[in-house]
């Protein structure tokens, strides 16, 4: 009997994809069990993978905003395209922004740092694509904001793409994101030694991560690639300077105070900007960047030395060829326009408007100095270098990096005590102006709350031991009438109130009550909510922690919620399960 065509045609469809799949799944398998034999020699080609990529993506960076910004902007452009191109740009960045890479708005390190501690080493491709793409329209037109920032994001997305791909494990990819760190760190600024305490010190939190011996290979191959193809050239090119005489260390030392104040103000004013602007409507989100390219092309019209990133004047201020005034007025103007590209949402960071503002402070206290003293002190040149060092310290809070990364710019030892006097001193005041340093803020507020590094809170028991679910929940927009309902629970004092976000906050027996004998049964739940943030843990919070906030807020239950998303409810804990663990009660039979 002859077999049909249509019902041959369906039996070679059948018998195919079968064997397709099954080839698939084979070398799956494969490759599973080859991973677990060699995962660590696996580890170590990926690390060189990555120190390499990032390379050549950093180089592609400094070429792609260099070009296209002397282009678009060049100094001595008519007055009316240097205001332009900020603003068209800021609109189109924004717009990309909003439509299509939303994770890629702003500097890059508070969101790799919440990739590795609240998302499991999570980066998508899109984010890579839109953080490289996005900043660099935004430097090539003006925007003075830095590229280093965004290449740390970009770097630890490339570790985190590759390793997911390749199958490592969760704990394996977030080892990555550091790798990936300091490869863009050691290529953008050409500092591999800082690189390696930038990623530790900063991003890990921990010098002495396992993870050391990974993030030095990257590092080394990523600045190695930069050196095979850009040449071997320092990022500035800087005299030799010396110490003049011991009192000079008093100047480096009230270089250090100032520096300390105006990284505060910069801190400070960056910060209450973007709260301000993220309390304006969503629909607004698209365009608000467009306030720092008018910003940004206001001043660039009077002052062209205000646009980008302005390595160029560093270097002149590093060597002497500015002036007192010219200085001031730039300290003032790149303050306030970094501050504000910033908090409107352009894609940028802060690394090299903070090496800028050093720059120009150091370089005018070095000028006032030497009027002062000539005989005492050395040129204004070698102040604006440790005045880079002392804004770095004071702005990023990361010193022992800055000392070693201006260490490697000018590879010259006689500048190492100054530097690390006026660091300490930026570090020092800076932190007490402003005490919570300005990636730990700013991830606060997008909703995530990174650890505190130096505790002891991994030693200790956590609240995940104990947490349970959440059970009832109350709704914002249900009535009080409603809600006066539990009161008739007995032996439980408080609830979670959530809304379409999730968590809004917590109610009280007491505050119900009080509702109750007020009259005011018909008005909904979120009219007897406290305004602004509510009392919460994290799962890995210690229970010391849990039970210091469970008697502040004078509750017994608090939600147990995720870093990455402050409303996402994971559980609650109860005061009872807490002085259970401590062994102080027991649980009563309900």
């Amino acid at each position: 009997e002859v077999t049909p065509p249509e019902v041959r045609f369906l039996t070679m469809s059948a018998d195919v994809h079968p064997v397709r799949a099954d080839w698939r799944n084979a070398a799956i398998l494969k490759w599973k069990a080859f991973l677990n034999d060699r995962e660590e020699q696996v580890f170590l080609l990926l690390t060189l993978l990555i120190g390499a990529l990032v390379g050549l993506i950093v180089v592609a960076f400094i070429e792609i905003t260099g070009r296209f910004g002397a282009r678009l902007y060049p100094p001595d452009a008519a007055a009316w395209r240097r205001f332009l191109v900020p603003v068209i740009g800021s609109l189109v960045m924004g717009y990309l922004l909003y439509k299509y890479f939303p994770d890629a708005r702003g500097s890059g390190v508070p969101q790799t740092k919440a990739a590795l501690y609240a998302r499991g080493g999570y980066i998508s491709f899109s984010t890579l694509l839109g953080k490289f793409f996005c900043t660099s329209v935004t430097l090539a037109s003006g925007i003075p904001l830095g590229r280093e920032g965004p290449a740390v994001q970009v770097g630890g997305g490339v570790a985190s793409v590759l390793g997911r791909a390749l199958g490592l494990r969760p704990e394996r990819v977030k080892s990555l994101l550091p790798v990936g760190a300091a490869a863009a760190v050691a290529a953008a600024f050409n500092t591999p030694l800082a690189a390696v305490l930038f990623a530790l010190e900063e991003v890990v939190g921990d010098l002495h991560a396992p993870v050391l011996g990974s993030v030095v290979i990257a590092s080394a191959t990523s600045w190695g690639v930069l050196r095979l193809l850009l040449g071997n050239e320092p990022l500035f090119q800087v005299p030799q300077y010396q110490l003049v005489t011991s009192w000079e260390l008093i100047a480096y030392g009230l270089l250090g105070i100032a520096g300390g104040v105006v990284s505060a103000v910069f801190t400070q004013l960056l910060l209450r900007l973007r709260v301000w602007f993220k309390r304006q409507p969503a629909k607004t989100v698209w365009f608000q960047p467009v306030a720092g390219g008018l910003m940004v092309g206001a001043m660039g019209w009077f002052v062209p030395a205000v646009m980008g990133v302005g390595y160029q004047y560093v270097g002149d201020a590093l060597n002497d060829s500015l002036t007192l005034k010219l200085m001031l007025t730039l300290l003032v103007l790149k303050l306030v326009a970094t501050a504000v590209s910033y908090a409107s949402g352009n894609a940028g960071g802060i690394f090299g408007p903070s090496l800028f503002l050093g720059a120009m402070l150091g370089g005018a206290v070095g000028s006032v100095a030497q009027h002062f003293f000539p005989s005492y002190v050395a040129s204004p040149g070698a102040y604006a270098l440790v005045g880079m060092g002392a804004a770095f310290a004071g702005i990023v809070r990361a010193p022992m990096t800055s000392v070693v990364m201006i260490f490697e710019i000018t590879r010259d030892y006689a500048v190492i005590v100054p530097l690390m006097i006026s660091n300490l001193v930026s570090y020092f005041v800076s932190s007490r102006l402003q005490q919570e340093p300005i990636y730990e803020v700013l991830a606060e507020q997008d909703g995530i709350h990174l650890p505190q590094f130096g505790s002891r809170q991994q030693t200790r028991r956590q609240v995940m031991q104990i947490m349970q679910p959440a059970g009832e929940v109350l709704k914002t927009g249900q009535t009080l009438q409603s809600a006066v309902e539990v009161l008739r629970e007995p032996g439980r004092r408080t609830w979670i109130v959530s809304d379409e976000r999730g968590v809004a906050g917590l109610v009280t027996r007491e505050q119900l009550e009080r509702a109750a004998s007020s009259g005011s049964l018909d008005s909904p739940i979120r009219a007897i909510l406290k305004a602004g943030e509510f009392p919460h843990v994290h799962a890995d919070h210690p229970l010391d922690d849990a039970l210091d906030r469970l008697g502040a807020n004078h509750v017994d239950l608090l939600p147990v919620v995720s870093r990455a998303n402050v409303h996402q409810l994971l559980g609650v804990v109860r005061l009872e399960d807490v002085l259970e663990a401590y062994g102080v009660a027991m649980k009563t039979e309900s």
